[in-house]
């Protein structure tokens, strides 16, 4: 959300800068572009595949702990101290095994994450550099990406305010 509010902070600065009838404002639509390639395709399905495997890995290893705990709540009437607490442990250290397991294949930096980066980066690299080129051949000054948060794909470098605000910030301190 904030990244939304100060894409349009700038965006505003820019266009009030500089008359609309001076910008030559595009976008594009990334999420469509990339539901259209083919490698991007490709890339999905090996993710898909992926995804698949490990789900089913998962879903054995949280049946085998079900049936344990099952079998455990049935016999801890019967069973020894001693049986109790390694059935417990057994049960812990499986269910320890199952979430190492989810966080390494789909955690925050797991396989997964990793494999959809190694797949999809040269394809939207690909569609990054086919957006700056055209922005260059017909002389946008600006390239929206509507597909999600409104980012910023391509800026003509002649509106880059970056060092102006710094001196500005600078002057401010003196």
């Amino acid at each position: 959300m904030k990244r939304i509010l100060l894409t349009t902070i700038l965006l505003i600065g820019f266009i009030s800068a500089n008359s609309l009838s001076q910008a030559k404002i595009g976008w594009v639509n990334s999420k469509s572009i990339t539901e259209k390639l083919p490698e991007a395709q490709d890339a999905q399905r090996q993710l898909d595949n992926l995804v698949t495997e490990w789900q089913s890995e998962l879903a054995k290893m949280q049946n085998d702990w079900q049936k344990k705990f099952a079998e455990y709540d049935k016999k801890k009437l019967i069973l020894t101290d001693q049986g109790k607490s390694d059935a417990e442990r057994e049960l812990q250290d499986l269910d320890k095994k199952i979430a190492d397991y989810r966080n390494k294949k789909f955690g925050q930096s797991g396989e997964l994450f990793q494999k959809q980066n190694e797949l999809m980066k040269p394809v939207q690299d690909k569609i990054f550099k086919a957006i700056q080129d055209l922005a260059k051949e017909e002389d946008y000054d600006y390239v929206l990406d509507k597909s999600g948060d409104i980012l910023l794909m391509y800026t003509n470098d002649k509106y880059d305010l970056t060092d102006k605000v710094l001196e500005k910030i600078k002057a401010f301190k003196k």
